[in-house]
């Protein structure tokens, strides 16, 4: 009977130090982060997505988006695709990008991100965090309430 707990002890030792952890490594949002330092938080996700596991910088920026931006799109599957499409893809592994902060207050912050995406074309997105004021978990989070479609702003070559 000691054989077999031992046996099963073992077993079970060797799964989980074998299952891998990288989805506890995702930063979740708590109210002592910054509005800005939201957004470096989702670019350096989505520059390097799939660092910690395929779409991990996807599911990074998910995790920092507000509920009613989750609500208009729809579950992480959904996110997933709309991310990979032509109108976001060039977040995905982009060179480089800066956050210029363009007006704030107590509940909203706005910015101009633009990116470098791997092709070497500039783009031009306005990010907005808000505080989420709710009771829960979330309260007094900033988080990604909108991110406009990308403006070209053409090759750095």
């Amino acid at each position: 009977m000691l054989k077999k707990l031992h046996l099963t002890f073992s077993v079970a030792l060797f799964f989980f130090f074998n299952i891998p952890l990288s989805k506890a490594n995702l930063l979740i949002p708590n109210n002592t982060i910054l509005p800005a330092d939201v957004i470096k938080i989702q670019l350096d996700a989505l520059m390097n997505n799939d660092n910690e596991f395929k779409d991990s910088g996807i599911e990074q920026t998910w995790n920092f988006a507000h509920p009613n931006n989750k609500k208009n799109t729809g579950p992480l599957p959904n996110f997933k695709m709309m991310i990979k499409g032509n109108s976001y893809q060039m977040l995905l592994n982009h060179l480089s990008h800066t956050i210029t902060e363009l007006g704030s207050s107590d509940k909203w912050a706005q910015f101009e991100v633009v990116i470098l995406d791997k092709e070497k074309i500039y783009h031009k997105f306005n990010w907005q965090v808000e505080k989420f004021t709710m009771e829960g978990p979330l309260q007094d989070c900033w988080l990604t309430t909108v991110v406009s479609n990308p403006i070209p702003l053409g090759s750095s070559i």
